[in-house]
């Protein structure tokens, strides 16, 4: 990335915060996650998601399962087919990918799921 970062268009912010990560996630286009390793989760995806940005990523790891493609993002097989996703990603409604999050990711939707596990062993050792 090094050699496109140009301080304009492409800029190397480092580590941020909370507050300005939302912003920035808010605020972009889209996150370009092109992980080179089976990734178990994406953490930073799932904010992205959130926020109505959809996500260009690679298909590995836990990518396939996080992402829809064509609805929270994209699924890229290498740089060309992510530049032609960068194109694309304008066509997606930001809406739909943070309802989708929001409904796959709540802490509303953990704790139903927490609670059906639960009351499912408990019913097991009955």
């Amino acid at each position: 990335m090094a050699p496109h970062v140009d301080g304009d268009r492409v800029v190397y912010l480092g580590s941020v915060g909370p507050e300005r990560r939302a912003d920035l996630l808010g605020s972009a286009h889209a996150l370009l996650h092109p992980i080179a390793f089976a990734e178990p989760f994406g953490l930073s995806v799932v904010e992205s998601m959130v926020t109505g940005t959809p996500v260009i990523a690679y298909p590995r790891g836990s990518m396939p399962e996080v992402i829809d493609d064509g609805v929270t993002g994209f699924l890229a097989d290498g740089v060309h087919a992510a530049v032609q996703a960068v194109a694309r990603v304008g066509d997606l409604d930001r809406r739909r990918v943070r309802q989708v999050a929001e409904c796959r990711y709540s802490a509303a939707r953990m704790v139903d799921d927490y609670v059906e596990i639960y009351a499912s062993l408990l019913q097991r050792d009955q």
